[in-house]
């Protein structure tokens, strides 16, 4: 029987994750232009991907009726658009750590070409709604890729 590949996860540079994606075509409008929208998912699939090399369970959270995270705020800027089949490589960095949020400056990148570029803060909420402190030892996560740069 063939042992087939787990997807990747992304990799750490530091405080820095860097997660790859292709524009497929059904990323794209008819143009061959990568639809607004597919950011977003490309940036929250990074961040997932993020948490899951950081050990966070999110859901085995979801599970026990701890809660998971949601996007609270979120500021994006499109500055050049990806093409069908363009490599595109997304950076995630948590910028500041809070009792119950965590805030992130992702950008979307093809070679050294900046694409789109978002920041947001994700706050953990239980399972009524309400913002619940993150679990300690997602804290401690955080602070192990906690960036002490300012974000371009």
């Amino acid at each position: 029987m063939v042992t087939l590949p787990e997807p990747h996860s992304g990799t750490l540079d530091g405080p820095l994750h860097l997660f790859a994606v292709r524009a497929y075509y059904e990323d794209t409008d008819l143009s061959g232009v990568v639809y607004h929208a597919n950011y977003l998912r490309w940036f929250e699939r990074a961040r997932s991907d993020l948490l899951r090399l950081l050990d966070i369970d999110q859901r085995k959270a979801v599970e026990d009726g701890e809660g998971a995270y949601a996007v609270a705020d979120m500021q994006i800027r499109y500055l050049r658009p990806a093409k069908l089949d363009d490599a595109v490589v997304i950076e995630t960095r948590c910028t500041a750590l809070g009792a119950a949020s965590c805030k992130m400056y992702q950008r979307a990148l093809r070679g050294g070409e900046l694409l789109a570029d978002a920041y947001l803060r994700v706050g953990f909420v239980a399972p009524d709604g309400r913002p619940r402190r993150q679990p300690a030892p997602w804290r401690e996560a955080f602070k192990s890729v906690l960036s002490q740069e300012s974000p371009a």
